[in-house]
């Protein structure tokens, strides 16, 4: 078992030994993986968006995401700089504002992966530059591969 399996695993058991079993956002007990690249600076600033927005983030670097992100059936038209998995085994790809996160955890997405927002939209969490902002969409993914906008953020 490698690393990366050992860590999914671990963090997919977190709740079951909690004394408190919800792991609901609106409880900030919900756990989320970081797979990022160990150099990359806006990634850890998504990092510490999240842990701000009351979620519980560990973080795993790696040379090349290659490998995660197919692993999670993230295409190229939906990559971003950071692959994150929750404990509930949801992908959120890139810089997605923390509260729609929270909603999608919140709602049922039986045929969903997940959500994205490809590239590295300026102004996005993590993305912050002064007042440099690009509109952008936060894309749901599905398991047949294909995506609809779920939010779009126009500032």
């Amino acid at each position: 078992m490698n690393k990366i399996q050992l860590s999914f695993i671990l963090l997919l058991a977190t709740p079951l030994f909690a004394a408190d079993n919800d792991v609901s956002v609106n409880s900030k007990s919900n756990l989320l993986l970081v797979h990022k690249t160990p150099t990359c600076g806006c990634c850890k600033e998504w990092v510490k968006h999240a842990k701000n927005h009351g979620f519980n983030v560990t973080t795993q670097d790696h040379q090349s995401l290659e490998k995660i992100k197919s692993m999670y059936k993230i295409t190229p038209e939906y990559r971003s700089c950071h692959t994150t998995v929750s404990s509930n085994g949801f992908v959120f790809e890139g810089h997605i504002p923390s509260k729609y996160i929270e909603k999608f955890l919140s709602e049922d997405h039986p045929n969903a992966i997940g959500l994205t927002v490809p590239g590295m939209p300026l102004g996005s969490p993590g993305m912050d530059f002064g007042d440099r902002f690009m509109p952008y969409d936060v894309l749901i993914l599905f398991k047949d591969g294909t995506s609809k906008v779920y939010a779009e953020i126009r500032k």
